[in-house]
């Protein structure tokens, strides 16, 4: 028997018991677990593809081994499961408190800040395991999608994605969930036995995106039990926790509960206990319409306990520290970076270039910020830093320090000369009418 390849760059043998089978190459599928990425598998290998799954823990609730065991029963190659956490806080969502990240002035990004961690990763391992294709089961009309292939270009220029939502042989045969299902019976893939929730859900660290199903309707109010991440304030404790957040270049570096002298200081503790005291007073909730980067207005829930903790801490800190037209630019520069992050672009040159202008902003963002968490809100109380701008006597009424009031006339005159100007100028205008 003679065999001619001609592209042996591209094809591999796998010798079977019954035959000689070509496969097309390999590729890493970003895997949950779910019945979703788990039909993508079966049928990846159906096309003829040899497949690694790849599932990235950064927080969510999972069950990681019962998923390592289904997509080998499932004839995965290789299953890589990856502890993410730590450099997920580390790397993606402390870059984000240093900008006072928000797309949109309500969403903290808690999705898209997670979706260049994971992808990162998985062109990693293809990078290793010489994988020419990576997959994702992102749909077509999403952002995700968008952020997954972004990240995988720049960091992989060579490879290819294989998007199965956006290829017709594929989202023509799986039209529904039913579809999936019947799918799944047969070719052995376990199915959900319990109800599935009338909407989507995706959660990491940072918080929990609920959206699709009954949501789409904007009018629809979110079922009581729809929050899995945080407390019903109207049902939270009727104490405050009392909290002292110590930051060191814009970032936390030890939060201690003033009620309980509890104190943590790892990044990966100090934003996994926030979140539990923010949980439990029901702190992070929002509830938003906004604008996709694929050009549609989409529903949204999530919650973001920890994140919005931080978030207001932060803010108190900065300006407290921050030179006030320093401060203007910087917050520029934060909705620059709140877009570029929410449209994919963690790993373009403009987005590398506003992270470095923001961490030089953060240098003499140091000191604590006291602060109690109750029924849903986080009230500033206190803030200390031995790089603060704010000097007590000159702004004193009671002491007049290094000022002289006189100087204030000149400033208002000065000022006042382009509005008398301008209302000159109507005045001309209105009496020629």
């Amino acid at each position: 028997i003679t065999l001619l390849f001609h592209c042996a760059d591209c094809l591999s043998l796998s010798f079977g018991p019954a035959a000689l089978i070509m496969s097309k190459g390999t590729v890493v599928l970003a895997y949950s677990g779910g019945l979703d990425t788990s039909c993508i598998l079966a049928w990846l290998k159906e096309e003829g593809y040899d497949v690694i799954t790849y599932l990235a823990n950064i927080g969510q609730d999972e069950d990681f081994e019962s998923a390592r065991k289904k997509a080998e029963t499932l004839g995965a190659t290789k299953v890589f499961i990856e502890d993410l956490r730590a450099e997920f806080v580390q790397d993606f969502i402390w870059p984000a408190v240093q900008a006072n990240a928000v797309y949109e002035d309500r969403y903290l990004l808690g999705t898209a800040i997670a979706r260049p961690c994971i992808a990162q990763r998985q062109v990693e391992i293809a990078r290793q395991e010489g994988a020419q294709f990576v997959s994702h089961g992102a749909t077509g009309k999403g952002n995700d999608q968008i952020r997954f292939e972004l990240t995988c270009y720049a960091l992989y220029p060579e490879v290819q994605v294989i998007a199965p939502w956006r290829i017709p042989k594929f989202y023509n045969r799986f039209r529904g969930r039913t579809d999936l299902m019947e799918y799944a019976q047969k070719h052995g893939i376990p199915v959900p036995v319990t109800p599935r929730a009338p909407w989507s859900m995706d959660a990491n660290l940072m918080h929990i995106s609920y959206e699709s199903g009954i949501l789409e309707n904007p009018k629809c109010h979110a079922p009581g039990d729809l929050y899995l991440m945080t407390k019903n304030p109207e049902d939270s404790p009727n104490a405050r926790d009392l909290l002292e957040i110590e930051f060191k270049k814009g970032v936390p570096i030890k939060v201690t509960n003033m009620n309980e002298g509890k104190s943590v200081d790892s990044p990966l503790d100090i934003f996994s206990y926030l979140n539990e005291i923010g949980g439990k007073h029901g702190v992070g909730r929002i509830d938003i319409v906004e604008n996709r980067f694929i050009g549609m207005k989409s529903r949204g829930i999530y919650e973001t306990p920890g994140g919005t903790i931080l978030l207001q801490a932060h803010l108190d800190i900065e300006t407290f520290t921050m030179d006030k037209e320093v401060r203007k630019i910087k917050q520029g520069l934060g909705v620059k970076f709140s877009e570029l992050v929410y449209n994919g672009f963690w790993y373009s040159p403009e987005c590398d270039f506003v992270r470095q202008c923001i961490a030089k902003s953060q240098e003499n963002v140091e000191g604590k910020v006291q602060l109690s968490v109750f029924k849903g809100q986080v009230y500033i109380l206190g803030r200390e830093s031995p790089k603060s701008l704010y000097n007590e006597e000159l702004v004193s009424m009671d002491v007049q320090g290094d000022y002289d009031p006189c100087d204030a006339s000149g400033f208002i005159r000065v000022n006042a000369v382009r509005l008398r100007e301008h209302h000159r100028l109507q005045g001309f205008f209105n009496t020629k009418q």
